[in-house]
């Protein structure tokens, strides 16, 4: 299930980053972050591509969302600018951010690629 994330809740799950200088994954799981726009075309497009990973990759990884109308000094705090911007999260590591509408076959390839994560 995706999960929408405010900045509390990005601080409490993901990482503190008005704490923290260097990048500390809190979660247990490997993480996909949509930073994503109700009024963004393409943002509409990835939404049920990442809803159904959420579905095939469940207990593997876990997929969030942040609305960056809602959440803009979130989204600032990771440079977006433009979206939909994906930031996938490996355990250990740098996340790594992909920008624009990737298809379902390229986000598994990073998905098995960066989060080291087999095909579900």
């Amino acid at each position: 299930m995706v999960e929408n994330l405010t900045k509390e809740t990005f601080i409490q799950k993901v990482f503190d980053f008005e704490h923290e200088k260097e990048w500390k994954y809190k979660g247990e799981l490997p993480a996909i972050i949509d930073f994503w726009a109700p009024w963004c075309g393409p943002c509409r497009m990835v939404s049920p591509i990442l809803d159904k990973i959420a579905e095939e990759y469940d207990g593997k990884i876990v997929v969030y969302k942040v609305n960056t109308d809602e959440e803009q000094e979130l989204a600032g705090a990771f440079g977006i600018q433009s979206i939909p911007s994906i930031l996938f999260v490996p355990l250990n590591g740098q996340p790594q951010m992909a920008v624009g509408a990737l298809p379902k076959a390229t986000i598994v390839d990073v998905i098995k690629n960066v989060l080291g994560v087999a095909a579900a």
